[in-house]
């Protein structure tokens, strides 16, 4: 598994805009096509949700790489 640290510099990012700040989606459309087949896991548990408030310490899973969240 890699691991991928993602900075952000509010309290909290959306599922579907952090998939698209690490790159691993291109546009939101991509980003809410991947959330809703259920690929992307949010703290160990499959998240259908996409605007999921994403916050510093959180992980999340996707495709073989695990995106830790920090602040900047």
């Amino acid at each position: 598994m890699k691991e991928v640290k993602v900075l952000i510099h509010t309290d909290y990012i959306k599922l579907e805009s952090l998939l698209k700040l690490a790159g691993i989606c291109l546009s939101g459309g991509e980003a809410k096509q991947l959330i809703g087949q259920g690929q992307v896991q949010f703290g160990g548990e499959v998240c259908l949700q996409r605007g999921k408030k994403c916050r510093p310490g959180d992980q999340i899973e996707i495709n073989s790489t695990i995106l830790l969240l920090a602040a900047e």
